[in-house]
């Protein structure tokens, strides 16, 4: 059975072009999450070239749902990975409403300057 997005088995090595192209991330965040999670070691082989065999490529969308979908610290999701207690997710504030309070605070100053 083959992968939508690769065209590719699932059960074939992916390299990290192929990964970052599939999973929309940057080559070099994969890179930084090898050495921040020791379970995630694809194969290397000539010239360095990594390979991610396909329990690789689970981690990567599990580590990548956890930080950029339900707001887990690169902390937190080591503490999950190892299995301790989870943590609950890091609060991410919403710049939205931050600003539109902003913007109310400025928009009314500036009403009382006209009067």
């Amino acid at each position: 059975m083959s992968d939508s997005r690769s065209g590719k088995a699932e059960t074939a090595f992916r390299t990290i072009g192929e990964l970052s192209r599939e999973l929309g991330l940057p080559q070099h965040r994969l890179r930084y999450w090898e050495s921040r999670f020791p379970q995630l070691r694809p194969v290397q082989r000539a010239g360095q070239r990594r390979y991610y065999r396909p329990e690789d490529v689970a981690l990567v969308r599990r580590i990548n749902d956890l930080i950029n979908v339900q707001g887990y610290t690169i902390r937190g999701v080591q503490r999950v990975l190892a299995g301790n207690a989870a943590p609950q997710p890091a609060k991410r504030r919403d710049r939205g409403s931050e600003l539109r309070r902003i913007r109310d605070r400025l928009a009314a100053a500036l009403a009382a300057d006209d009067r």
